[in-house]
């Protein structure tokens, strides 16, 4: 089989394709035979090594996969089942590849409404909104919620699961995306770019931040007394931590990771027609730098995926 590899950390240069020997599955597991790969923004900070979380070169970048089971170890799936998931994060699951083995219960059926490139575009930010609306912000009717960034990977999937909950949905997004956030079913929609949402925004039950930076400071002054932000890039600041605690606020971090539950609730609200995919654009599994490139440059709506 074919990987994306890399030998050293650097630029989307870095990226080189090579054959591997198609990996076995243990007992619990199955083989994938991948045809669309998700792109996430950390994985253009690991190539660039911002961070170890994987270790050290050589490595093969990759979480989101959607593909045929070929070889279930499992009584889950069977052979020709469609499947996803974000298998073994934040451990190497090794996914910019053509077959990957993961844990039956780190996948899902793919739902019928969904091509590979729409269902492997939606496990990391899917559970990472499930997981910060659902379990950890509480999220119910009537509640008041502000998702940062709600064109991107996160916000889009955010937007549409705090309405499925009957949530008052404000978004913050650049100009360019209005039109869209607006068409997920946001309430209102603040260009950050024009407007101070700090200055805008009041009584917020939950802030959902995927910017990190000075928005999370600036978040909590919007919340409600005993408002709640649950951030997906700044959840080891403890002077930030220190300071919504002194306020009488509640500051949550989330690391995402698979869950077989979370990930049948979006399945569900795919096949309700609750909840859409939206990828950009895909990219062919040799033109990898390209999309890295794209990934590099940030400001996307929705998600990048490979083809395989």
């Amino acid at each position: 089989m074919r990987i994306i590899t890399q030998q050293t950390v650097g630029g989307p240069e870095v990226l080189t394709i090579a054959d591997a020997p198609e990996p076995r599955p243990l007992p619990t597991e199955v083989l994938v035979r991948v045809k669309a790969i998700g792109l996430n923004p950390l994985e253009a900070r690991l190539r660039a090594g911002e961070f170890p979380l994987i270790g050290r070169p050589p490595f093969v970048l990759g979480w989101d996969i959607s593909g045929v089971v070929e070889a279930p170890q499992t009584w889950r799936f069977r052979a020709g089942d469609e499947v996803f998931g974000m298998p073994l994060f934040p451990r190497a699951a090794n996914a910019y590849a053509e077959v990957v083995s993961a844990p039956a219960l780190h996948l899902a059926r793919k739902p019928a409404s969904l091509s590979h490139a729409e269902a492997a575009a939606l496990p990391v930010v899917g559970l990472t909104a499930w997981q910060g609306l659902v379990d950890l912000g509480g999220v119910s009717k009537g509640d008041r919620v502000l998702v940062h960034g709600g064109g991107g990977g996160v916000g889009h999937v955010a937007i549409q699961l705090a309405k499925a909950l009957g949530a008052y949905v404000i978004a913050t997004a650049g100009g360019s995306k209005r039109e869209f956030v607006e068409g997920l079913g946001a309430d209102e929609v603040i260009d950050y770019t024009a407007v101070d949402f700090s200055e805008a925004v009041r009584d917020i039950d939950v802030v959902l931040d995927t910017l990190g930076g000075g928005t999370v400071e600036r978040s909590l002054g919007v919340l409600r007394p005993g408002g709640h932000l649950v951030t997906a890039v700044a959840e080891g600041d403890s002077e930030l931590i220190a300071k919504y605690e002194a306020a009488g606020m509640r500051f949550s971090g989330i690391a995402v990771d698979p869950d077989p539950v979370a990930l049948r609730g979006l399945v569900e609200l795919v096949e309700k027609g609750k909840l859409q995919v939206h990828v950009q654009e895909t990219f062919p599994f040799d033109r990898v730098a390209d999309a890295h490139r794209m990934l590099d440059a940030g400001h996307l709506q929705g998600k990048l995926v490979l083809t395989v």
